[in-house]
């Protein structure tokens, strides 16, 4: 590949690459570009599992609707009638308390009125109002304890399980939640923030009365998205797969990126590339600012597929989260044929468990028919389960980034590092968050800054909690 003076040169063809691509495109059509991704396709951790009347997910599994850059993202990828949703207002989780699944309302004022506690923890709740912020950068399991009390630990210990399966004894509140953080620090209450938020929200919103958002996907697996929105740059000439970037070279009025086949001199420079990945390229790019930690920690899961004739007695709803204090084997399963429809032939189940995480990281290295059949010891004790008619285990390569010791650090070096060179930009899996919503967040931003020239300011938002 020769070396071509590129507007803006996008390292990483995964979603926040390609969306990158698509909200540039869509806002500055005469720039000219290029994405370069290392693998043969794009689409980074969205893949699709598709076998034997079977579709399943080796990375995320859906996002919520609430987020307007991805419903554009949508339009964009022309996939407005391939939309298929679970609304949370009709399909609840479970969380597996004391050896049973137990249905978890999302509504908080709902979940306080049913008997998963004891009175004097839902009382604790409201000690809130009085608590000062503590000081530093507590854990996620130091801060939910001192704010609301260790009887909400198991419901902090599910969602953050389901999110990042994550440890919350590591993982750090500051990092997963900035925006409530901000509130307890403004409000000197989290309860205090919330309501205000609320009541200032009500004020300015247009859609109100909308409810509980739903889990969105596609009619085909979410590898759609990412499949849609390439399909364009290959016609266009604008998406290099095969092609492993190996190093990057500061010039005056921009950026070289080396490869094996040659090298691309742009203007703009996005790395959109997991934590990890992008450390390692800036870190021998510029020396002068070197991050400060060369890596985060990462968590690996795997994902065991079983499907089950009409015989099982599968709860409706999304599936069910199992803190670890209840000691199972899996993190949890997705109910995936209640979720979505075409999940399963017709008759059958799809249930989908989660393996491993950042407790457990030894049970990854079980083979298959090890871990099916722990699996299935394990499900059967939570529900009436036959023997599964389809069995077969999904090993993802990619790793969850974790969120823990050093990370707010981090984004404070992204920031310096942006403003010292403000034609460089970093987002990808890991950067301002892990879920698919936050990687079009700010894939979004930093098209608005490549296209208008201007500083979008990143904001810290208050993120709704939904098991």
């Amino acid at each position: 590949m020769k070396s071509l003076p590129y507007d803006l040169c996008i390292v990483g063809g995964g979603l926040s690459g390609l969306s990158v691509a698509a909200f540039v495109g869509k806002q500055r059509p005469e720039l000219r570009w290029l994405i370069l991704e290392r693998a043969p396709i794009p689409g980074g951790a969205i893949t699709t599992y598709n076998e034997s009347g079977y579709l399943a997910e080796w990375g995320p599994h859906g996002f919520l609707d609430n987020c307007a850059e991805s419903r554009h993202l949508i339009e964009l990828a022309g996939l407005e009638r391939e939309v298929i949703t679970a609304p949370l207002s009709r399909y609840v989780r479970y969380l597996c308390l004391n050896g049973r699944l137990q249905c978890i309302p999302q509504q908080p004022l709902r979940i306080l009125r049913e008997p998963l506690m004891p009175w004097r923890g839902k009382l604790r709740i409201l000690a809130d109002l009085w608590k000062k912020p503590l000081p530093g950068e507590p854990t996620v399991a130091q801060w939910v304890e001192h704010r609301f009390g260790k009887d909400l630990l198991p419901f902090a210990d599910a969602v953050y399980t389901g999110t990042y399966a994550g440890d919350i004894e590591r993982l750090k509140i500051d990092a997963v939640m900035p925006g409530v953080r901000d509130l307890e620090h403004k409000h000197g209450s989290v309860l205090r923030g919330v309501l205000r938020a609320r009541k200032e929200s009500r004020r300015h919103r247009k859609d109100r009365g909308k409810g509980l958002p739903a889990m969105t996907s596609f009619s085909g697996g979410m590898a759609m998205l990412p499949e849609h929105l390439a399909a364009g740059l290959v016609a266009q000439g604008s998406l290099a797969c095969g092609h492993q970037v190996q190093g990057l070279v500061r010039e005056e009025q921009g950026w070289r990126v080396l490869m094996e086949q040659g090298e691309v001199v742009c203007r703009h420079l996005v790395l959109a590339l997991p934590v990890n990945q992008g450390l390692a390229l800036l870190a021998a790019a510029l020396p002068s600012m070197p991050p400060p930690m060369p890596a985060i920690a990462e968590a690996r899961i795997l994902s065991v597929l079983l499907g089950f004739d009409d015989r099982a007695r599968i709860p409706f709803g999304f599936g069910y989260l199992a803190p670890e204090r209840e000691a199972r084997f899996t993190l949890g399963a997705l109910f995936s044929s209640h979720m979505f429809p075409g999940r399963a032939p017709e008759g059958y189940h799809l249930v989908e468990a989660l393996v491993g995480g950042r407790r457990h990281p030894e049970r990854l290295d079980l083979n298959d028919d090890q871990l099916i059949t722990e699996v299935c010891r394990d499900l059967g004790q939570l529900m009436d389960l036959p023997p599964p008619a389809f069995a077969t285990v999904l090993r993802s390569r990619s790793g969850i980034p974790q969120l823990e010791a050093g990370y707010t650090e981090l984004l404070a070096w992204r920031q310096q590092l942006h403003v010292a060179h403000g034609d460089l930009h970093l987002c990808g899996f890991g950067w301002k968050g892990i879920g698919i919503n936050d990687m079009v967040k700010e894939a979004a931003r930093i098209a608005a800054e490549i296209s208008t020239h201007a500083v979008a300011g990143e904001k810290t938002e208050v993120k709704g909690v939904y098991f």
